[in-house]
């Protein structure tokens, strides 16, 4: 078995993406054929082999550095390890060993036989660990050291492709000396000199940062200066406003100002030659300091400019390109032919730029494959793509954007030699339309890259020999037939919570695939409360970037649109790449099957969906018809659980503690408005929470502050159509595509508060239960996880988006490890009784509020459980804090989704 070693994380500002990337990679690995090694790389360039748990973390800052290495500071900073200062070396290793075991270079080929890069931006994709993996004889992933160092700088690739006569949109450069010297004065005519050389608008980009990082569109002269500053990572700030502001809102610029994605980062100078902050609470005191100095000195420099210390030394400016935006993967072919273009996929996005969250959240932009262009249009645009694959010498697999002019014409403008590996990423989304699951895209990329390898002339007989091997083991892998248990995954479905459905969906079925034990089957459920259909999708609809997507795709099929000649062609083009790898013929389409067939073709189900159908016990009602085992608590646990209001009503009737809450209808409302809102606020002081009975994933969960926000509230929820009305989305403040369903009524809820406890926090907390010999079921309570909410709820992105949210698994409930143990204990007990009253089995989610008293009188510290909510299905995508919860408890997510499983089967 070939080991493999996962790399991930690094010092650059994707090192988020990459660590979720690596995470995609490990759990998408085929265990029949690897052996996973995770390999974390801290922000100084360490190796860590990390142990696998901190794996399921939601972000790096949740494990690394430890806890117990955080400076103390009056704010809970979450920070990176640059943030702890100058480390000597055995500081460094002995943060390493709180989460695995610092290795060196040296030690690489006594741990795995393999590196999969999952690294992006500099020090990962630029040929600097390439050379390192050279150095001391590993193989790796993707390109060599001279692509990816072509790869990473923007600014070279446009003199590339100049020279070589490419099309490229016209560019210049700043350098940062140049910017920083001259004066405020003399920027306006820089700017009028940039307005006639590229005309407007035109765009900003720092030249080796990957996921639009540092990339602004410059309409006007207004808002020139701050987007070359936000491309050098640097930022001017008025020390006379400074004076004027909070403690709240010096905090939030600081957490602004020091966030790798969308601020500079750390650590940051202080004027040309000044003090450095490593850690965002000595930037806020330094800023006071210096403002302050000021003012005493009546210094009329009011302006300080902050910088990060490791920032770019030139920035690239070139015009704006008024056309369609695509993205292609490019794979080698590792037996010599020509490279293989995959289809291209257009980014529709609502914003001038596909920005880091439209790129990874879902549903955010639509990218629709292949691009919507004539045949020969279509390959045209390939064929571009692979001739400039071969250009600038690319190997094994690239991404490379562009975009399509209204008058035909191709810019190709920021090739990538490592693409993001989320699930839903480009690599994956494209590769599945030659039928390839991800993986199965994963052993075709190591196999090309050790061919590549081999060809390279480094310990060539060696690689030889291991690619032998692994040809070995794939032909004994087909030539044995899929002989796992067959289980559907049902997602979808039409809800407002379809699109992280569709993610916990796809996380269930690639933990299945990657498994010798269980052949997963996606099915899409789709259609409305009056009626559902069901679709067994191929892995390229499987592989869409949203729900909507897959819905649409099953509609043009089923009216003869769906099929796509091109598709076909590039399928066929692929099979001498595809073949090693598949199992079975391509399935093209998605096929509609009814619950009776399903019973036939599998032995067990998993519900991934949120909301109804699936968490209201109609799917689970229809199994047991059926015959079919599946996951999570039965139809009448999951007829009470889903209903927000009949939980709180079910829980309070049990002593449980639940916010105070009402249902108010549509009805009431039509019938006397102001009678409605008069008694909401004679029984809701406000700040309220307002809230949709039956959906999760925070959506339409609103603090209301006021009446105008309650009557905006009201309006939107009891609308008749699909559109929203714009002024009441803005008084809400509704983000970008902000799902808001429609609903007879909602409930209102006191908005839950400290109360005088002297610690006061939000978790959510995962159960699983067993069932025990005598046929009754035992509760197994993890340890809950805090959940730090950004704003007054938690929002999607802080859930669901890798590297976004503040999940502290497990729970800070006190400093003292015996008192927090002992109140973790108390939690976990109340927990079990709410899963108890409620008759929740299999597994779920709880929400709730903690508020830990103040001890008197030598008695412990008073615990009480202010319960919010129940998810007998919850959500399983990658970057959910169950699976941090679980991974503590010593479940790796396929064991844990096995234990589900075998639950739901046992109880059958």
């Amino acid at each position: 078995m070939l080991r493999v070693g996962i790399f991930f994380g690094g010092p650059s500002r994707e090192r988020e993406i990459s660590f979720a990337g690596g995470r995609t990679v490990f759990d998408n690995l085929d265990k029949a054929l690897f052996e996973a090694v995770p390999v974390f790389v801290d922000s100084l360039g360490n190796f860590i082999r990390l142990d696998w748990q901190y794996l399921y973390k939601g972000t790096i800052r949740d494990f690394f550095p430890p806890a117990s290495a955080l400076p103390v500071t009056e704010q809970p900073w979450q920070i990176y390890q640059e943030s702890l200062g100058p480390l000597t070396h055995e500081q460094q290793d002995a943060l390493a060993r709180a989460v695995g075991e610092p290795i060196q270079p040296r030690d690489f080929r006594q741990l795995f036989d393999f590196a999969f890069l999952t690294l992006h931006g500099p020090y990962g994709e630029d040929g600097a660990i390439q050379g390192v993996l050279d150095w001391v004889g590993i193989p790796y992933s993707g390109a060599g050291i001279l692509p990816s160092a072509i790869g990473i700088d923007k600014i070279a690739q446009k003199k590339l492709l100049q020279a070589m006569g490419w099309p490229t949109p016209t560019f210049c450069t700043i350098g940062l000396d140049q910017w920083n010297a001259s004066a405020a004065t003399a920027r306006p005519a820089l700017f009028a000199e940039l307005e006639a050389a590229l005309g407007l608008p035109f765009v900003v980009k720092a030249p080796h940062q990957g996921s639009s990082i540092g990339v602004s569109v410059v309409s006007d002269e207004a808002g020139f200066a701050a987007a070359v500053n936000r491309s050098f990572f640097q930022q001017e700030i008025d020390l006379a406003q400074w004076r004027t502001w909070s403690a709240a809102q010096k905090s939030q610029f600081a957490q602004h100002l020091t966030d790798i994605r969308a601020g500079i980062g750390l650590p940051v100078q202080l004027g040309e030659n000044g003090p450095i902050a490593h850690h965002p609470a000595h930037l806020l005191t330094l800023l006071d300091q210096v403002a302050n100095e000021q003012l005493k000195t009546n210094n009329q420099q009011l302006i300080t400019l902050l910088s990060l210390t490791d920032a770019e030394t030139a920035v690239l400016v070139e015009a704006f390109v008024a056309g369609r935006e695509f993205s292609c993967i490019v794979l080698e072919n590792p037996d010599g032919g020509a490279p293989l273009p995959l289809p291209p996929t257009e980014i529709i996005k609502g914003t001038e730029v596909f920005d880091y969250r439209s790129k990874y959240l879902p549903g955010m932009a639509r990218k629709i494959t292949p691009m919507p262009l004539p045949d020969a249009d279509l390959h045209r645009l390939r064929a571009r793509c692979a001739a400039l694959f071969t250009a600038f010498q690319f190997s094994v697999y690239a991404r490379l954007d562009g975009f399509y002019t209204p008058d035909g014409e191709i810019f190709l403008n920021d090739p990538n030699t490592t693409s993001g590996m989320l699930p839903a990423s480009f690599f994956f989304h494209q590769a599945a339309e030659i039928g390839l699951n991800p993986a199965q895209l994963i052993t075709l990329i190591i196999r090309t890259s050790l061919a590549a390898r081999a060809r390279e002339g480094k310990r060539a007989h060696h690689l030889r020999h291991t690619l032998a091997r692994l040809d070995a083991a794939l032909a004994n892998q087909r030539a044995a037939g899929d002989q796992r248990l067959p289980v559907a995954v049902v997602l979808g479905g039409y809800s407002s919570e379809r699109h992280i459905s569709v993610e916990s969906g796809r996380n269930i079925y690639e933990k299945l695939a990657s498994s010798a034990k269980y052949r997963p089957v996606p099915v899409f459920l789709s259609g409305s409360s009056e009626s559902w259909a069901l679709h067994v999708l191929p892995i390229h609809l499987l592989l869409k970037d949203n729900a909507d997507d897959i819905r649409d795709q099953i509609r043009a099929w089923e009216t003869g649109h769906g099929h796509h000649p091109v598709l076909d062609e590039i399928a066929a083009e692929a099979r001498p790449l595809t073949a090693r790898f598949l199992q079975a013929e391509m399935q093209r389409g998605p096929r509609r099957i009814s619950l009776d067939e399903l019973a036939a073709e599998v032995d067990a189900v998993f519900i991934a969906l949120h909301g109804r159908p699936g968490e209201d016990g109609a799917l689970q009602a229809e199994l047991e018809r059926v015959g079919l085992p599946y996951n999570g608590s039965g139809p009448a646990a999951s007829r009470v659980t889903i209903n927000k209001y009949e939980t709180n009503q079910r829980l309070r009737a049990a002593g449980i503690r639940v916010a105070d809450h009402n249902w108010v209808t549509r009805a009431a409302w039509e019938t006397d408005g102001k009678a409605f809102y008069q008694q909401i606020e004679h029984d809701f002081p406000y700040p309220l929470i307002a809230k949709p009975a039956d959906d999760g994933c925070s959506s339409a969960v609103k603090k209301i502050n006021d009446r105008p926000a309650l009557e905006a509230f009201t309006r939107l929820i009891f609308r008749d159509g699909e559109d929203l009305m714009p002024a009441d989305a803005a008084t809400l403040g509704l983000s970008f595509r902000e799902e808001f369903p429609r609903k007879t009524g909602f409930v209102v809820e006191t908005l839950i508060g400290a109360d005088g406890a002297r610690h006061f926090l939000e978790i959510t907390g995962g159960l699983l239960t067993h069932r025990l010999p005598d046929g009754s079921i035992a509760y197994e309570l993890f340890e809950a996880s805090e959940a730090l909410a950004t704003g007054a709820v938690l929002s999607l992105e802080e859930k669901f988006l890798a590297g976004e949210g503040q999940n502290i698994t497990p729970a800070r409930y006190a400093p003292e490890s015996a008192e927090r143990q002992r109140i973790s204990e108390e939690v976990k007990r109340q927990l079990q009784r709410v899963a108890e009253v409620l008759h929740v089995e299999g597994y779920a989610r709880i929400d709730a509020f903690v508020r830990v008293r103040a001890a008197s009188d030598g008695h412990p510290a008073p615990v009480e459980v202010i319960v919010i909510e129940v998810n007998s299905l919850p959500g399983m995508t990658p970057a959910t804090c169950i699976f941090h919860q679980t991974a503590l408890a010593g479940y790796s997510p396929y064991e844990f989704i096995d234990r589900i499983l075998a639950f739901g089967q046992a109880r059958r």
